[in-house]
C-alpha cells in the first residue's frame, strides 16, 4: 500500500477544500508513491513521535496538527519544528496533517468531543457558506435516469437527511452537427429537435471533479451541455463547532464535574455560574473563542472549548458559561477516532495510536 492510498481515503473523510486559509494540512514530508510499512496516529508531530514511529516500524505519521505551519526560510535544526522535519526526512518518514478540514466536517473532531460528553442531536454550530455548487445539464429524456443515477452516486443531490434530490423540467433542445461531429442523435448539417430533460442538482463544491467525470461518462452526447454555479447557501454538514443537548438537564456544577471526569481533565477554567440548568451545550475542539457569539445565539448554557484569553472570558457577559478545558485535552481523543476509521478501511494493516504525550502544558494540582 502506498501513502497516496491512505491520504486519498483521509481526504474523503475531511476534504482539503474545507481547511481554513491559514492552515497547512495534507502531505508535509514523504512521497505519495512511498510504500507504507505502518501508520502512527498522533495529535502533534514532534521529535519523540518520529522516534516512536521508527521504533514501531511505521513510516507514515497521521497528525491532527501540522508541524510545518509557518513558512521556513532555513532548516538548520534550530528549533523543534526544524529538528522534527530533519529527523523525518532523514529516516524516510512521511507526515500527513489533517487539521482544520477535520474540524469542519460533520463527523470530525467536534462530533467526537460532543459524543464523549454525552450530547444528542449534534449539529454544526456555524455552518459554512460558499461550499455548495449547482450543476444544470440537459439530457435526452430516455437517458435522464441513467445520468442522474450516476450523478447521485458521485455525491450530487444530498441535502441534509435527503438523498437523490434533483429538479427536472422537460423541453426541446436544438442543435446542428457539423461535418466534424460524431453525433449520438441526428445527422450532420441538419437541425435536430430533441426532447430533453433540464436537470439540476446541488453538490459539495469539493466533489466537482467527480461529479463532472460522472456526467461525461454517463451522458450519451459527444458534447455535453451544462453549466456550474457556485452557491452562497450554508452547508449544514460543513462548518465550525457543534451544538447538542444532554439527555437530561444537569445542574451547572454537576455538569462541570461530569466534564472533568469524562475527559480526564486536570483542571477547567470557567466563567461564573449562572444558577440555571444545563441542557444545550456548544463545543469546539481547539481554539474556539471566535464561536462564542454563535454558541450564545444557539441558546447554549455552556460553551466547551479552549485557549480563551483573559479578556475574552468577560464576553460571556452572564449569558453563557465558558468552560475552557485546554487545547490538547479537547482534541486528544481525535487520535482514537482517526485510528478507528483507518483500521476499518485497512483492516489488515498496522495502525497504531501514539503513546507519546505531546501536551506542552503541565499542571500542579
Amino acid at each position: 500500500m502506498q501513502v497516496n492510498e491512505v491520504t486519498r481515503f483521509l481526504e474523503t473523510i475531511a476534504p482539503p477544500f474545507l481547511q481554513e486559509s491559514y492552515d497547512n494540512s495534507r502531505l508535509l514530508t514523504g512521497s505519495p508513491g512511498q510504500e507504507v510499512t505502518g501508520i502512527l496516529v498522533t495529535l502533534d508531530c514532534t521529535e519523540e513521535v518520529v522516534q516512536e514511529a521508527m521504533d514501531n516500524g511505521c513510516n507514515l505519521i497521521v497528525a491532527h496538527h501540522p508541524v510545518l505551519f509557518r513558512p521556513l526560510k532555513k532548516i538548520t535544526g534550530s528549533n523543534y519544528v526544524e529538528r522534527t522535519l530533519i529527523q523525518a526526512i532523514r529516516n524516510n518518514i512521511a507526515i500527513y496533517a489533517i487539521h482544520t478540514n477535520l474540524d469542519n466536517v460533520l463527523n470530525g473532531v467536534n462530533r467526537k468531543l460532543g459524543e464523549i460528553i454525552g450530547l444528542k442531536n449534534l449539529r454544526i454550530l456555524a455552518p459554512r457558506k460558499n461550499t455548495l455548487s449547482k450543476l444544470v445539464t440537459f439530457i435526452p429524456r430516455e437517458h435522464a435516469e441513467k445520468v442522474l443515477q450516476a450523478l447521485h452516486q458521485a455525491g450530487a443531490g444530498q441535502i441534509g437527511n435527503y438523498k437523490n434530490c434533483s429538479f427536472r423540467i422537460e423541453g426541446t433542445g436544438t442543435f446542428m452537427p457539423t461535418d466534424e461531429a460524431n453525433p449520438y442523435i441526428g445527422q450532420t448539417n441538419k437541425l435536430e429537435y430533441v426532447q430533453e430533460i433540464r436537470a439540476e442538482v446541488i453538490f459539495p463544491t469539493w466533489l466537482e471533479e467527480d461529479i463532472m467525470q460522472a456526467l461525461k461518462d454517463s451522458h450519451p452526447y459527444e458534447e455535453v451541455a451544462y453549466y456550474l454555479t457556485p452557491l452562497a447557501n450554508t452547508h449544514q454538514e460543513a462548518g465550525s463547532g457543534m451544538v447538542g443537548e444532554l439527555e437530561e438537564p444537569a445542574e451547572e456544577t454537576a455538569f462541570l464535574v461530569h466534564l472533568k471526569k469524562t475527559l480526564s481533565l486536570p483542571v477547567i477554567r470557567h466563567t461564573r455560574l449562572l444558577g440555571r440548568p444545563v441542557k444545550t451545550v456548544a463545543v469546539c475542539g481547539g481554539s474556539g473563542s471566535f464561536l462564542l457569539p454563535e454558541a450564545i445565539r444557539a441558546g447554549a448554557q455552556v460553551f466547551v472549548s479552549a485557549d480563551f484569553k483573559y479578556h475574552e472570558f468577560f464576553d460571556a457577559d452572564n449569558r453563557i458559561i465558558i468552560a475552557d478545558i485546554g487545547h490538547y485535552e479537547s482534541e486528544t481523543r481525535t487520535r482514537e477516532w482517526l485510528a478507528a476509521f483507518l483500521r476499518k478501511k485497512f483492516p489488515t494493516f498496522a495502525v497504531r495510536i501514539s503513546a507519546t504525550n505531546t501536551n506542552p502544558i503541565s499542571y500542579i494540582t
